[in-house]
């Protein structure tokens, strides 16, 4: 099926005067879960970030380093597997020209990637479309988030985005990534699996008018509930023609890294551009109070199915389970909650060897029975009406070697370090990070991810601009979410990961982190004399907040085991 696809894609090179074309993972709003997964319909790959390169001989696939292991496995067979980084620095597809859809890559990325060695050609039709456009989508309204979810109306954020705009001096901002609008309006959609963001745009003016730039269906309640004057409501398709009616001139931000090329070229001959990151990414990452409540409500709910899951793995369960029974065994405890949606992302399910896979997935086709001798790694999140969780814990079923509780332990000692960071001193993710892996470098080990990223509220699961990584530099500042999710992964043996969502919280002139995950660390991993009575205190206190928070919703039988852990 994938050569046959591959092959019909290349029999279109010759017609439109290309030597290649290239397909990324995102779509048109560059979204990390979209229903248009382009990548898996020419490769196969099913991860989250990567692009693949078809030439007239050869077929290439950048990935990194989260999905070297996973995109062998899937795609291996079809395409030569190559570090992302690697394209930075290397001339594979020297003097070619390669096609494009202008919707789907930034002039940055191009310029990062393609132009110093290759002509680019726009393609105004996808080509994957015309070979394949089996898409399951269906078209559902927006709605909006009440206050008493959202913390703070609509207008307030329009008027905070408008003083930013007037202080800087700029008539106008064209909001291109979906999350961002959905912040500012306080809305959410149907359009995308794993995340509740409406597909859409909006431009903006300093005088604080909006016009939403979507498919006027979907717009129709909102237009309704906020009085919306439906001719701001804006056609993707004439969005071009839009412009030329409305002849507004100035200057206009744009965010290089969700502004397409296709967008870029209609609004650079009519404004004068900023290139600027958008100010929405920094408002949107500071939770307010309300917010923050939100989510620890959302984390009590998801704290009882993840315990609840837990004790029936580790003591209940008595039969041959396979990965996917477990990942929907976990699925059908969060859905006893009324205020559960559904996943924040696929789960990662991996037993054994498959752990060692950073974001491996469990299909029934692939699906490993779990053994009492494996290492289960169980990656997971929800999307509840008032929050969004990710949470990864690690299992045993039986005595573990010595080497992996000491690696689960070293795992373990670098989470409790940044759970415990002072962040005025700690006050960023590049020198968080190095906390989080101290102990396991100390043995010549490390992971080849982050060690958190951004979360959203009722939004995306990943969002920035703070993180936790070698490369972070921003502030974190009070309100911010993040996760702490260290690791080690041995290939072709196991994989360990132990995260919790910590959130930036301030206590007079001190900043520390608070933990919103509650779930118990499985004490069978853990070799207790490497833990100093600091992390050992650590260690009773979380596992104490758990109790006193979820105990009353769990039966007498789970309540005695959970209070073995402390």
């Amino acid at each position: 099926m994938i050569n046959k696809r591959i092959n019909l894609l290349r029999k279109k090179f010759k017609s439109l005067d290309i030597d290649g074309y290239i397909i990324p993972k995102n779509d048109n709003f560059f979204s990390e879960y979209s229903k248009k997964d382009r990548l898996k319909v020419i490769s196969n790959f099913t991860g989250s970030a990567g692009f693949a390169v078809i030439l007239k001989n050869k077929n290439y696939l950048f990935v990194d380093g989260r999905y070297s292991i996973q995109a062998k496995i899937e795609s291996g067979k079809f395409f030569k597997i190559v570090p992302y980084e690697k394209i930075l620095n290397c001339a594979l597809f020297k003097n070619l020209t390669i096609g494009i859809d202008p919707t789907l890559f930034t002039s940055k990325q191009i310029s990062n990637f393609f132009l110093k060695y290759n002509n680019v050609k726009e393609i105004e039709v996808n080509l994957i479309d015309t070979i394949f456009n089996k898409y399951l989508i269906k078209t559902k309204p927006f709605f909006s988030l009440d206050k008493s979810i959202a913390g703070e109306g609509h207008k307030d954020k329009i008027r905070r985005v408008s003083s930013i705009l007037k202080k800087d001096k700029i008539n106008y901002i064209f909001i291109t990534a979906p999350e961002n609008v959905a912040w500012l309006l306080n809305i959410r959609g149907h359009d995308n699996p794993n995340s509740p963001i409406p597909n859409c745009r909006l431009l903006m003016s300093a005088d604080k008018k909006i016009f939403l730039i979507c498919e006027i269906n979907k717009a129709k309640k909102l237009i309704r509930e906020r009085k919306i004057i439906q001719k701001r409501v804006i056609n993707p398709k004439k969005f071009n023609l839009f412009l030329d009616r409305l002849k507004i001139k100035g200057n206009i931000i744009t965010d290089s890294r969700t502004c397409s090329i296709f967008y870029e070229n209609i609004i650079k001959n009519r404004f004068k551009m900023i290139s600027k990151e958008d100010p929405i990414y920094l408002l949107k990452s500071i939770k307010n109070p309300t917010e923050i409540n939100n989510m620890i409500s959302s984390h009590i709910i998801d704290g009882v199915a993840l315990t609840k899951f837990i004790y029936w793995i580790k003591i209940l369960n008595n039969k041959r389970i396979s990965e996917v029974d477990a990942q929907n065994k976990l699925e059908k405890f969060r859905k006893k909650s009324k205020d559960y949606l559904f996943p924040s992302f696929n789960t990662i399910a991996g037993a054994g060897k498959n752990g060692a896979i950073i974001h491996y997935r469990a299909r029934k086709e692939n699906t490993k029975t779990i053994n009492k001798k494996d290492i289960f790694l169980c990656d997971s999140g929800g999307q509840y009406k008032y929050g969004t969780t990710d949470v990864t814990r690690t299992f045993c079923f039986s005595n573990p070697k010595k080497n992996i509780k000491n690696i689960f332990t070293k795992v373990l000692k670098g989470h409790i370090a940044v759970a415990t960071s002072n962040l005025n001193t700690h006050f960023n993710g590049k020198l968080i990070d190095i906390r989080a892996r101290k102990y396991l470098k100390k043995s010549g080990l490390d992971y080849a991810h982050g060690t958190g990223h951004g979360v959203g509220f009722f939004s995306n699961v990943h969002e920035g601009p703070q993180a936790i990584s070698k490369f972070n530099s921003i502030r974190l500042k009070q309100g911010m979410i993040l996760s702490n999710e260290p690791g080690f992964y041995k290939k072709g043996e196991f994989g360990i990961r132990i995260e919790n969502l910590i959130y930036v919280k301030k206590y007079g002139k001190k900043l520390f982190f608070e933990n919103l995950t509650l779930a118990p660390i499985d004490k069978e991993l853990i070799n207790f004399k490497l833990l100093s009575q600091h992390e050992q205190n650590y260690l009773f206190n979380y596992h104490l907040n758990i109790y006193s928070k979820l105990s009353k919703y769990l039966n007498k039988n789970e309540k005695k085991w959970l209070t073995s852990f402390f």
